[in-house]
């Protein structure tokens, strides 16, 4: 934890992981959620999930990250459940990004 105010800082460290793996093993049960459109109304897919615990201090490489939050090698998730992009969903990703913080 933090010395932040701000409320989700100060949630303890287990109940923060808790909830960062149910987050996990609900996005590994919804294939159907496409990255693409995770990206397009949040900002954030999975592969963030995986840089992100690259940042927190996960020791893996980025593939190894990648396997860890799509519950299997990056290659097999992408050929059993990825979809082509279509134009619509590359332009809202573009625009969702815009409204990230930098």
């Amino acid at each position: 934890m933090t010395d932040s105010t701000d409320p989700i800082d100060q949630l303890p460290d287990d109940v923060a992981a808790a909830a960062f793996r149910r987050l996990v093993k609900h996005l590994q049960h919804r294939h159907d959620a496409q990255n693409i459109d995770l990206m397009g109304l949040s900002g954030f897919c999975r592969n963030c999930l995986a840089d992100w615990i690259r940042d927190a201090g996960f020791p893996g490489d980025k593939g190894e990250a990648r396997a860890v939050i799509h519950g299997m090698e990056m290659e097999d998730w992408k050929a059993r459940y990825q979809t082509e992009a279509t134009p619509e969903q590359l332009a809202r990703m573009a625009a969702s990004l815009k409204l990230n913080k930098q």
